[in-house]
Order: C-alpha cells, then sequence, then structure tokens
C-alpha cells in the first residue's frame, strides 16, 4: 500500500487501521513503511480516506505473498479458500482428516500488531520436520515451500512479511510431547510469536484424547475451544 502525498491531507485518521503500526505521520503527511507493511489492505478499505489517498500499486512476485497470507478477499490458487490455511481442520466431523489417535496440528505464526516474516515461519517448520511430519499440501504456505520434506521456503519468500501463516499437518498423540519439546526449542530462535492449534476427535467416553499431553506438558489451553457438529452436512464415520 501506498499513500499519495499530493493527495494527503494529513488528518491521520488511517493510522489506526493499520494492524502492523506500518503508518506513521511525517511532517504533515501520513507515510506508510513500505517494508513494514503486509498488504492487508485494512487501511484502504476501512479508513474512509476523505481524499481517497490510500493506493494499492500493483503488486508483483514475491511481494504478492502478502496480499496471499494478509489480506482475507485474496484467494488463494491452490486450495480456492481466502486466508491463511485451509477448511480441513474446521470441518474434519465431515472429512475424517484426523481419526481417534490422531491430533491435527496447527502452528499459526505471527498476529497483528507483531506480523511475521517468513524466515521465522521457516525455522519452525524446518524444526517440527524432524518428526517426519507432512505438510498440508492444500495449504497456501506449504506452496511456499521449496521442499517440504525439511520445511525449507524459497529463498525468494524468506523476507516477505505478512500478518500471519499457518503450518498444517499430523502427528500421532503420541509424537505430542516430542512436539512440543521442540516447539520451546524454536520458541527461543524466532523473532515473532506464534499460537498451536490442536484437533482431535473427541474419544467415546467423551474425553479429549490432547488433554493428558497438554497438561502433562504444563501448557496453557485457550477455554474457547471450538467443537464442531457437522450440522447440514453427513458426518464421516470411522470403520
Amino acid at each position: 500500500m501506498l499513500i499519495d502525498q499530493e493527495l494527503c491531507i494529513g488528518c491521520g485518521g488511517c493510522l489506526v487501521y493499520c494492524p502492523v503500526q506500518a503508518i506513521t505521520m511525517a511532517e504533515e503527511t501520513a507515510k506508510i513503511d513500505y517494508e513494514h507493511c503486509v498488504e492487508c489492505a485494512n487501511c484502504l478499505r476501512t479508513s474512509d480516506c476523505p481524499v481517497d489517498a490510500i493506493v494499492q500499486p500493483e503488486l508483483k512476485w514475491p511481494r504478492t505473498v502478502r496480499s496471499l497470507l494478509s489480506d482475507p478477499l485474496t484467494i488463494a490458487e491452490e486450495s480456492g479458500i481466502s486466508g491463511r490455511g485451509t477448511e480441513e481442520m474446521k470441518t474434519n466431523e465431515v472429512t475424517g482428516r484426523f481419526p481417534l489417535g490422531k491430533a491435527g496440528i496447527g502452528l499459526e505464526v505471527g498476529r497483528p500488531i507483531s506480523g511475521a516474516y517468513f524466515y521465522d515461519v521457516e525455522k519452525i517448520a524446518m524444526a517440527v520436520a524432524q518428526l517426519n511430519v507432512q505438510f498440508e499440501a492444500v495449504n497456501p504456505t506449504t506452496s511456499l515451500m521449496s521442499d517440504p520434506a525439511t520445511g525449507k521456503f524459497r529463498d525468494d519468500v524468506l523476507n516477505e512479511r505478512v500478518l500471519s501463516a499457518i503450518l498444517e499437518f499430523s502427528v500421532d498423540l503420541e509424537q505430542l510431547p516430542r512436539l512440543f519439546e521442540i516447539l520451546h526449542q524454536v520458541s527461543g530462535q524466532v523473532e515473532s510469536v506464534f499460537s498451536v492449534d490442536l484437533a482431535t476427535k473427541v474419544a467415546p467416553d467423551g474425553s479429549i484424547p490432547t488433554v493428558p499431553f497438554t497438561d502433562a506438558a504444563g501448557l496453557w489451553v485457550a477455554p474457547n475451544g471450538k467443537t464442531n457438529v457437522g450440522l447440514g452436512k453427513p458426518r464421516f464415520e470411522e470403520k
């Protein structure tokens, strides 16, 4: 995103709409730090600039990566889905992708305000690749890897900054302690923040299979987790 300096009247109304604080006042006009900007287009769509000074120039590779993973209206060619991940983790009751004994993992690197560079996403991906995981193929983040087996990303995207990027894969429940250990180790090597999403099928007795593992690791689990029941669609049944 850019601000036309000839049109800008310096009202400052756009500053509060940038989630990564890339817009600042410089003398009498607002300016966007082009390197810091993640191309989410939030300022363009929501600030209601009185003189239409906010413009989005044509984005070229690899800067298009920023829009893909930061602007919810950008459609990923790999999945046909807008946003940073896939629908799989949220529709497990329909797809059956994560059966009993498995845990679906979503590692969201970055958050509004902090953002994330892909060199940090790569560090985390290469760390968890030690578990021989298979990263979700239909995911825009995975599509940027040069070697999904090792978690290595293309060199030309490493310095691109996005609101966040999601790594998706699954592990056996017994692998969770080692996964948590790896994530704890790599957390000290990245500049951004990341969160861990766990998706699992509820056991026949009503218990949640991942709870003993998160308790043993001393991990805090957010109380606002999601329970999907697949209303309106046939549920997947294990055979």
